[in-house]
């Protein structure tokens, strides 16, 4: 028996595919947003072709959210899809803006129309509290937002707690701190990190290409930016539980899903490669180039309310999480 109709936004990417996958387990009917490109190759939904349902379109215009809205009447809404890389919202700050801020409105404004009754996750980000120099982050720490990713994702996250005091939606920000997987983008410093590993233990001739459109990999060296840079890294497969565990709830509230760990891309480094057999001091090179204009301060994410309220908890920490990646990506590029 199905469990309703489900709606994901950005269903393609690392967190929307784990997250069809999860409801498909549990008996929803799951419909999927895709941007119309040129472009049809999905691989990280391709096996779920003929289980989901996609609508192609764009999250700019209000008319194509409003069809899908009163199509499916969605049950549950989980919006996910946004610009989602920090370090390109500084070229990129209009883009950044209407996608990852002014999209959830448009996304929220048509709940209110057409299924008020419905109910509506927002993917927020720890990039909210920007420079905050606490070291552990919980739901009612002060929002610094320090730059236009982050920013945007601010006045989303406020733009949730607007609708949900308003118009009585039920509406949910999760405030997730890094997350990542074999499907994260390569523009993510993780599967940077892990790919490059790869590509120099097996010798890969033309490895892919970096952010900045050059081989990921020259001369048996990674490029990277500031390596003393800390995060609290988990698991993305484990977060996007998290996300239907708060749209099960009796009340709708924001939650932090993190590890409550933290960990710098040096030791990302020394992990990534120790666990491939090599000395990541003779292949990574710290470069002004990939770093930020401004760093967002080292903390980790205080997950005790959503321990407690909903019975989350992290289950894959770092460690296991960077080898995972590594056997990942050494086992798509062996084949």
């Amino acid at each position: 028996m199905s469990k309703g109709v489900a709606l994901i936004t950005g269903i393609t990417g690392q967190d929307g595919s784990y997250l069809a996958e999860f409801l498909l387990e549990k008996g929803y009917q799951v419909v999927g947003l895709v941007r119309r490109s040129t472009h049809y190759g999905h691989p990280n939904i391709d096996h779920l072709t003929g289980r989901v349902t996609l609508e192609y379109g764009d999250l700019i215009d209000p008319d194509f959210i409003d069809s899908v809205m009163a199509k499916h009447r969605p049950d549950e809404i989980y919006h996910l899809a946004a610009q989602s890389v920090p370090a390109d919202s500084w070229q990129q700050p209009i883009v950044t803006a209407e996608i990852t801020a002014i999209a959830p409105v448009r996304m929220m404004e048509a709940v209110r129309r057409h299924v008020p009754d419905s109910r509506f996750y927002q993917a927020t980000s720890r990039e909210i509290f920007g420079g905050l120099e606490e070291p552990v982050l919980d739901e009612s720490s002060p929002l610094r937002a320090n730059n236009p990713y982050g920013v945007a994702k601010l006045y989303a996250h406020l733009m949730v707690d607007t609708y949900r005091q308003s118009y009585g939606l039920f509406a949910c920000g999760g405030i997730l701190f890094n997350h990542e997987s074999p499907r994260r983008s390569l523009h993510f410093i993780t599967r940077k990190v892990t790919m490059a590993v790869v590509c120099i233990k097996l010798g890969i001739q033309n490895p892919p290409l970096n952010e900045i459109g050059e081989p990921l990999v020259s001369d048996g060296k990674l490029r990277l930016g500031d390596l003393d840079s800390v995060r609290d890294w988990g698991y993305a497969k484990e977060y996007v539980e998290a996300m239907w565990m708060m749209l099960q709830q009796d009340a709708p509230q924001n939650y932090v899903i993190a590890t409550n760990t933290s960990h710098s891309i040096r030791e990302l480094c020394e992990v990534a490669f120790s666990h491939a057999g090599l000395n990541w001091n003779d292949h990574v090179v710290s470069d002004d180039a990939f770093r930020r204009p401004t760093e967002i301060a080292e903390s980790r994410g205080d997950f005790s309310k959503a321990r407690t309220e909903l019975g989350w908890k992290p289950r894959t920490y770092f460690e296991d999480l960077i080898k995972l990646m590594v056997d990942a990506d050494l086992e798509n590029l062996s084949t």
